[in-house]
């Protein structure tokens, strides 16, 4: 049965080739919260009494691990909501480097890059705020799949400053990928489905992960993957088949892109479309919330 090729990033930037170079493995087998959006003003500084906060110099967010596709960081935390969180419908970006915290909120536990693997500014996604913080998903993971009962990958979340976000963008709607159904759907803020597009999934021996629930981080075209007209669109999301499929270093991320044959479970576990579903969720925003479901 056919299977969908490994997904490498274009060497376009030297991030990128780097990226390359390392064999970036897209299709692998595999708190009280309020209403108040993130702050896109870096002015507004709580007060002492309020909240005891102290920043961590530049220095010492260096030294804390980049939360970024290939990385499992143990003091992040796993996240899955069933439902799209009404607070990610927005999304950020960051200006330096961010420290990133677990609940206690109070040594850092990771970074996030200002910049992602293609050199682009990096897509932050909220999905809680409470006070001067919001919660957003990370693109690595809490846990390999091999240490979680259930076998799927731990996708993670991190506490961040709000002053640190400065809003993109709107996003008015989400994407959900059925696994059972084969299908591929754009659906509104309101809860009705846009859009809906037969798609291919991950084969019996590579299955796309279910119950999982990410972004879309970056698109590229791969002339190395034969992926030259329509973008690939990388999630956030990994694989629950193995912790590294098939020797990759990027835990085997789940990409959704173009592929002849794009019916019926016969990937790697990436999603395929054909080239008018693919330029459908190209035309999404960037930080687009993916959902994946059973």
């Amino acid at each position: 049965m056919p299977r969908t090729r490994t997904v490498r990033v274009a060497s376009t930037t030297l991030a990128a080739a780097l990226l390359l170079a390392l064999g970036l493995t897209a299709c692998t087998t595999q708190s009280t919260t309020t209403s108040t959006k993130p702050t896109t003003s870096r002015s507004a500084t709580p007060t002492p009494t309020a909240d005891p906060y102290r920043a961590p110099s530049a220095a010492v967010v260096s030294t804390l691990p980049e939360a970024q596709y290939d990385a499992v960081i143990g003091g992040l935390l796993p996240y899955y909501d069933a439902t799209i969180p009404k607070a990610a419908d927005e999304s950020y970006t960051i200006s330096a480097d961010a420290p990133l915290y677990g609940d206690d909120r109070a040594e850092p536990v990771a970074r996030l890059a200002a910049k992602n693997f293609l050199g682009d500014p990096t897509v932050v996604v909220p999905v809680q705020v409470s006070g001067a913080w919001a919660m957003v998903m990370t693109p690595a993971r809490q846990a390999l799949p091999s240490a979680v009962q259930s076998g799927a990958a731990a996708q993670s979340a991190a506490w961040i400053r709000r002053d640190l976000l400065t809003k993109k963008t709107a996003l008015a709607d989400h994407v959900v990928i059925s696994v059972g159904k084969q299908t591929v759907a754009i659906v509104g803020t309101d809860g009705k489905t846009v859009k809906e597009f037969p798609a291919g999934v991950g084969a019996g021996g590579t299955p796309t992960p279910t119950g999982v629930v990410g972004y879309i981080q970056a698109r590229y075209l791969d002339p190395a993957q034969n992926q030259t007209v329509h973008p690939i669109q990388l999630t956030t999301l990994h694989s629950s088949a193995a912790d590294e499929p098939y020797g990759g270093h990027d835990g085997g991320l789940i990409g959704v892109h173009y592929e002849s044959v794009a019916r019926g479970a016969v990937s790697h576990g990436c999603v395929r479309l054909d080239g008018d579903a693919v330029d459908a969720v190209n035309a999404l925003p960037l930080g687009t919330v993916v959902q994946i479901v059973a």
